[in-house]
């Protein structure tokens, strides 16, 4: 019987969370970016100024589903994660709250974002005022994610390029390999690990789990470098990182669990 008052609370529980976060990402732009648009008359500081409120919404939006009881959070390396400057932070993707929970953690996030997104009438006024970079368009993407490390910001990047499914290996994409080969970027690799499954791409919203949900995030022991590499074959190379990159983080979720 508890068992099932306390799904049925965390159903209800998500259900207004995220009626938070879509009602946030509405009333934000019609009241919050306006006024920083009057404030900051530079682009790039409007910019940092969106990307600091986000950084405090989204801070807040973890702190409400823990404080409801739909996540228990063990976040570690706090410090570190606000410290960060001009790193490329590449992390696995278990589920839809991965991005929210890595952007609460670092003040100056950017991170690379489906084009489709630029069109939900959710979060197209948050990711334009941000400045987010777009997949659109391949080049662009990499000289966006050049020019936003440059400036300091710590770029998010989820290798897998979707969210993981359940069950199944680690499957990697390599554009995360060819934006840390190109940039030269330095990496951050943090492991994310999430017990019992929920708010996978399979699962809706409402689909929440039998029990509470243990979310853990730390940067890894032992952190991912960029190995060295002949610009010619970078092709090659990328190709090579991938499965590289692809090998060492189910080595440590294997390790993990």
């Amino acid at each position: 019987m508890l068992t099932k008052l306390g799904r049925c609370w965390r159903i209800v529980a998500t259900g207004f969370c995220f009626a938070v976060f879509g009602l946030g990402g509405l009333l934000v732009p019609l009241i919050v970016l306006p006024i920083q648009y009057l404030i900051y008359r530079d682009e790039e500081k409007r910019r940092k100024a969106a990307r600091y409120t986000v950084h405090l919404l989204f801070k807040f939006f973890v702190g409400l589903m823990g404080a409801l009881g739909i996540f228990k959070f063990t976040i570690a390396d706090r410090t570190k994660f606000a410290n960060l400057t001009g790193k490329l932070v590449l992390a696995n993707h278990p589920t839809l709250i991965d991005v929210v929970v890595l952007i609460s953690l670092i003040p100056n996030a950017d991170c690379v974002v489906k084009a489709h997104l630029f069109s939900n009438p959710f979060m197209r006024g948050v990711i334009k005022s941000t400045g987010y970079i777009s997949n659109e368009s391949p080049e662009g993407l990499l000289t966006d994610c050049a020019a936003s490390l440059a400036a300091g910001n710590n770029l998010i990047v989820f290798p897998e390029g979707t969210r993981t499914t359940p069950g199944q290996a680690l499957k990697f994409k390599r554009g995360a390999a060819n934006i840390a080969l190109r940039c030269r970027a330095d990496i951050v690799s943090v492991l994310i690990h999430v017990a019992p499954s929920t708010l996978t791409k399979s699962e809706m919203w409402y689909e929440v789990a039998p029990t509470q949900v243990k979310f853990d995030l730390a940067m890894t022991k032992q952190q991912l470098q960029l190995p060295s590499f002949e610009a010619s074959k970078l092709t090659q190379h990328a190709r090579s990182f991938t499965r590289d990159m692809q090998a060492f983080f189910q080595g440590e979720l294997d390790s993990y669990e």
